[in-house]
């Protein structure tokens, strides 16, 4: 009798085994995150020079992820590609800099903590007579869709009476104004400047021409995926506590 109780439980333990019972935890820490992010929004996410992707977004994620021990699949998708994979499901969260804004929470984004707050600005080609938004009357100027830089310039439009041409990425834009086929662009301030320098581009930024800003955040567009958002803001807070934050923006913004 005894062995036949003993044959049945290492049956059972078999099946319990290969059924997953009690392994939740394992399945948990298993568990490979799918994050989306843009392609080029340099210095948050961009392709050096050895074809690494790198960015001050991409430094957190990793640094977040280490402090609080999940696993994740960095996708670089673009701004559009990016949320739209969220939104089908594809993607369980996005990093791309992306504002938090009252409009954008009302419309299903979830935020976490912000970990960097960025202004938004006008540049124009370094040789154009524009000095104001009065000066963009009649004309065309660039932005990217969906972005709070386009918000930007939609705010001011009606007032000084200019058209928005939109695009899909911030070299294309960038190009537009120095082919003259916009007067001026708008666009995150820490980009626009990263992306004058480093690309040596025929281009200034308009001064004065920055807003009140809002912060980065990192989002989700399913009430599901919370448990991500309370990981990377605990992870967020301890990275800002023990100095790898500072080292990151340091390395990046100087």
């Amino acid at each position: 009798m005894k062995k036949i109780i003993t044959i049945l439980l290492a049956v059972s333990l078999l099946v319990c085994a290969f059924a997953g019972c009690g392994a939740g935890k394992t399945d948990e820490n298993s568990k490979v995150w799918k994050v989306a992010t843009d392609t080029v929004f340099k210095p948050f996410e961009y392709t050096d020079a050895s074809g690494n992707f790198v960015g001050i977004d991409v430094d957190i994620l990793a640094a977040v992820a280490e402090d609080q021990g999940f696993k994740y699949e960095l996708n670089s998708l673009g701004w559009d590609a990016s949320i739209a994979a969220c939104q089908a499901g594809q993607a369980d969260a996005m990093i791309a800099g992306a504002s938090i804004t009252a409009e954008r929470k009302n419309s299903g984004w979830i935020f976490s903590e912000g970990y960097y707050t960025a202004t938004q600005c006008m540049a124009v080609a370094k040789d154009a007579n524009i000095a104001s938004f009065e000066d963009l009357k009649g004309k065309t100027v660039a932005a990217k869709t969906g972005t709070q830089g386009a918000t930007y310039a939609e705010s001011l439009k009606e007032q000084y009476g200019f058209e928005i041409s939109y695009l899909e990425d911030s070299p294309t834009m960038y190009q537009t104004v120095l082919g003259g086929q916009a007067v001026a662009c708008f666009e995150d301030t820490p980009i626009m400047a990263a992306s004058i320098k480093d690309g040596d581009l025929a281009l200034k930024i308009v001064e004065g021409s920055e807003n009140e800003g809002s912060p980065y955040g990192l989002a989700i567009f399913d009430a599901k995926n919370q448990e991500f958002v309370d990981m990377f803001n605990k992870g967020l807070a301890n990275i800002k506590a023990n100095g790898k934050y500072d080292e990151i923006i340091a390395k990046y913004l100087g």
